[in-house]
């Protein structure tokens, strides 16, 4: 309806997933790369997950255009299946073929036979085979466990199907309950994709716009689009509706340029008042105690008027009086409106309670941490106990996007209003809150609080492979280089490497392939992340963070 008027060939924020429209943001490329990846990586479970809206079925789309020749893939979109019917769904997508005297009864054995045989029969011609779901947070626990006995299918090199599971952030914390624990192991890779930034968000809409056939100035003033960012919180898919319902309304107005309060108005139509939230807190209290501010003047004024009518004549007292009450009451409703909306802007600004629990001796908190571990620190060094147990100390003050990644229990170093140190561990973690652990006692407190307490300090335990040295260099070997080359076999699916193995240029690509499909940096390194990184994917024993500790 626009797109002329703007000098454009189409219409630019479409939600369709467009492929030829996907922002290929750093996020994104990094999120496309670890799928491609997991094509390669010989099987097992790759996890993409992001924010409703973050373009995570696009760069799928994206990634089925470069999807290898020699690849077989079946795409389910609807999840909300039975074990059986998801069986069938994944005969259906790979075109596998029935057998209808054997499919007497509907069974798991009846469709899995045929897909093994398949999967064996494909493996042999150097096919790979890709099971992608999408919206794979509405998989049952059953179906999520069936997925887990389908990587079981291998030869003795290599797995025979590859999964990947796209889905919205509570994917996994679903993953992180104990009862899916083996599936989770089987995670090789995983990317969580981020809201666009304020930068990226100004790029997107060019890019867009670009596409579209924009070849002038773009129609979005800076402060509209700053505005834009701001209530859609960088998520694509927010972004398309409000610049699509912003057009609209500027061609509706004859206006070429789309200015802030365009923005405002769109917003309101296309997500509604509720919205109003990502207002700055401090303009929100302000426009209310403005508004309660001019309601108890107006009550005030309304009351002073009454009295003196009352005065000059008493005879009318009596009428004048429920008048008088019901002004009194006005005023009364205006102070509380002004009490409630202050309330509101503060629960905004402060939405959990602070921190009440912590220790002073950091010792003591690593020895809380170690109880975790089943490891007894002692009174002395914690870190000189733990490495008698095979256990190391790592430090960090890499924030909770680190701690997100590593996930396992972790001492948090917190400070007071005077800037003293005090400790807790962390042992549960969600999107919007932290349950932190002192004394025998646990508190859930919203990742707001702890961001006035915290900054960004941690420290946690990991399990060393024997022999294991920080530093290593080319050409070493012992028994540590045979663990990592043991790890990184089971990671590709390849055979268990046989004999003495040394640290060399092919070992130390697959630690760097390792390494990006984890977003760590890729130096080839086996750092102490790596190893927590291996660990995890190889099933060792260790703590998880919790994704809820509310009931412990």
């Amino acid at each position: 309806m626009y797109a002329k008027f703007f000098g454009l060939r189409q219409e630019p924020f479409s939600i369709a997933p467009d492929p030829r429209y996907l922002y290929m943001s750093e996020r994104h490329r990094e999120a496309l790369a670890h799928l491609l990846y997991g094509v390669r990586g010989g099987g097992g479970v790759v996890l993409l997950t992001g924010e409703i809206g973050a373009g995570k079925t696009t760069v799928c789309r994206c990634f089925l255009e470069q999807i290898p020749k020699r690849c077989n893939v079946a795409y389910i979109f609807n999840p909300k299946l039975t074990v059986v019917e998801l069986l069938k769904t994944v005969c259906e997508e790979f075109r596998i073929p029935l057998d209808p005297d054997r499919l007497r009864s509907e069974t798991v054995k009846e469709y899995l036979d045929p897909i093994n045989e398949f999967l064996l029969k494909t493996h042999a011609v150097g096919l790979n085979n890709v099971l992608i779901i999408d919206e794979a947070q509405n998989l049952s626990p059953e179906v999520l466990e069936q997925l887990r006995l389908l990587t079981n299918l291998e030869t003795s090199e290599r797995k025979l199907l590859q999964i990947i599971l796209i889905g919205q952030p509570e994917l996994r914390d679903m993953l992180a309950r104990p009862d899916l624990e083996q599936l989770a192991q089987r995670v090789t890779a995983r990317y969580h994709l981020k809201a666009l930034s304020q930068a990226e968000t100004t790029q997107y809409i060019r890019h867009r716009l670009s596409v579209a056939g924009l070849s002038g100035l773009v129609p979005f003033e800076r402060d509209a689009r700053k505005r834009i960012h701001q209530l859609s919180r960088g998520v694509p898919r927010r972004i398309n509706l409000l610049c699509d319902r912003a057009l609209l309304g500027a061609y509706a107005g004859g206006r070429s340029r789309v200015n802030r309060d365009t923005i405002d108005k769109a917003a309101v139509e296309v997500f509604g008042e509720s919205d109003i939230a990502a207002l700055p807190a401090t303009r929100l209290t302000r426009v209310a105690l403005l508004a309660a501010g001019a309601g108890l003047l107006a009550g005030a004024a309304l009351f002073g008027i009454i009295s003196w009518v009352a005065a000059q004549n008493g005879a009318q007292r009596q009428s004048v009086e429920p008048i008088a009450k019901a002004a009194s009451a006005a005023a009364s409703a205006s102070l509380a409106a002004a009490s409630q909306s202050a309330a509101a802007s503060s629960a905004i600004a402060d939405p959990a309670a602070a921190i009440t629990l912590s220790l002073r001796s950091e010792n003591e908190a690593w020895r809380e941490l170690g109880t975790w571990w089943k490891a007894s620190l002692g009174e002395g060094d914690p870190c000189q106990s733990a490495a008698l147990q095979q256990l190391q100390c790592f430090k960090s003050d890499g924030g909770l996007a680190l701690i997100r990644q590593l996930g396992r229990p972790s001492v948090l170093t917190l400070y007071d209003d005077a800037g003293k140190p005090a400790y807790a561990v962390l042992v549960g973690l969600t999107n919007q809150s932290a349950s932190l652990r002192a004394g025998g006692v646990t508190q859930t407190v919203g990742l707001l609080a702890l961001s006035r307490q915290w900054r960004g300090e941690f420290a946690t335990l990991w399990r060393s492979p024997q022999g294991y040295q920080s530093k290593t260099g080319t050409g070493q070997a012992g028994p540590a280089i045979d663990w990592l080359a043991l790890q990184l076999a089971k990671v590709h699916g390849e055979a268990q490497p046989l004999g003495t193995q040394k640290l060399d240029a092919a070992l130390q690509a697959k630690v760097s392939s390792f390494q990006l499909a984890q977003g760590l940096k890729p130096d080839g390194r086996a750092g102490p992340i790596t190893v927590m990184q291996l660990n995890r994917v190889a099933g060792v024993d260790e703590p998880r963070l919790q994704a809820d500790t509310a009931a412990n």
